[in-house]
């Protein structure tokens, strides 16, 4: 498996759509409700596309429960890493380590070596987003509570990228395709986490919840929809190119959010980030050609 400049391009589109739909949540005053009411909506959203395509075929199944029980921990993690720390601080952590945690394990878990100019791509990346994300590196080791959930999220985000790249690739072996197993875990994966908000808060707490869910309704749904856009060419990739590669090309998606704040929130750029985007630009270049 090699990456062609095709499958590069539709992952880069992919990593928008992640950057938009986090954005979303970014500029939200309840980041948690609003991280909740992207997955419901987005799955009910959904649902007609599962009647549609159906369900994978049955040896990928037991890698959908697998994953859906990893991805209660990401929401764990990820609600302790944003409780503790800022999301400026956080986010590049755990979307930065990751793609390393794949590409070391990539050989045990998947059997898929990558070549020593793909290697240095996936570095490029990882470092470029590190640049971009974080414009006060000394402040996010300061909180150290939120630097251990932010890492334990980055360890949870690899495991979920292994199961699904394994289980994406059996489905299509099997004679699925990627689309009905995103789909199939999308729908699934909009139940826990909203469940986990909706029990949390109290009566008063669970009006609030409907209120709010009518104003942000539209927005949320299109999030849903970025969102499985943005993680469902991820998992068609994988069946492409090696999953350490792809996951770090989907990892540009911190780029693309910068871009949105320096763009709609007027954020500044600054030669830290300048220097970042440069770095991350030759990783792709490097994975590419690697």
């Amino acid at each position: 498996m090699s990456l062609s400049w095709g499958v590069a391009g539709l992952v880069l589109i992919g990593a928008l759509l992640h950057a938009s739909w986090n954005a979303l949540v970014k500029s939200s005053g309840d980041k948690e409700l609003d991280t909740a009411l992207v997955h419901c909506l987005g799955a009910v959203a959904t649902l007609p596309l599962l009647l549609a395509v159906g369900p994978p075929p049955p040896p990928a199944w037991p890698y959908i429960a697998a994953s859906l029980v990893v991805h209660v921990a990401y929401y764990v993690t990820l609600a302790g890493a944003y409780k503790h720390g800022e999301l400026g601080h956080t986010y590049p952590i755990m979307r930065g380590t990751a793609p390393l945690l794949v590409t070391l394990g990539s050989s045990t878990v998947l059997g898929e070596r990558l070549a020593p100019l793909a290697l240095a791509g996936v570095g490029g990346v990882t470092l470029g987003v590190a640049l971009v994300g974080l414009s006060r590196p000394g402040e996010a080791l300061h909180h150290r509570r939120a630097l251990r959930y932010a890492l334990a999220n980055a360890c949870v985000i690899a495991a979920y990228t292994f199961i699904d790249g394994k289980g994406v690739r059996v489905a299509v072996a099997e004679g699925g395709s990627a689309l009905a197993y995103v789909v199939l875990l999308f729908v699934i994966d909009g139940i826990p986490y909203p469940a986990m908000v909706w029990l949390r808060r109290g009566a008063a707490g669970r009006r609030a919840i409907l209120a709010y869910a009518r104003r942000r309704a539209p927005l949320a749904a299109l999030g849903g929809l970025a969102s499985l856009g943005s993680y469902g060419i991820a998992l068609w990739a994988m069946t492409r190119a090696p999953v350490a590669v792809v996951a770090a090309l989907r990892e540009t998606s911190v780029l693309f959010a910068t871009a949105i704040s320096v763009a709609l929130l007027k954020e500044r750029f600054g030669v830290q980030r300048a220097t970042g985007a440069a770095v991350i630009c030759g990783g792709v270049v490097a994975l590419r050609l690697g």
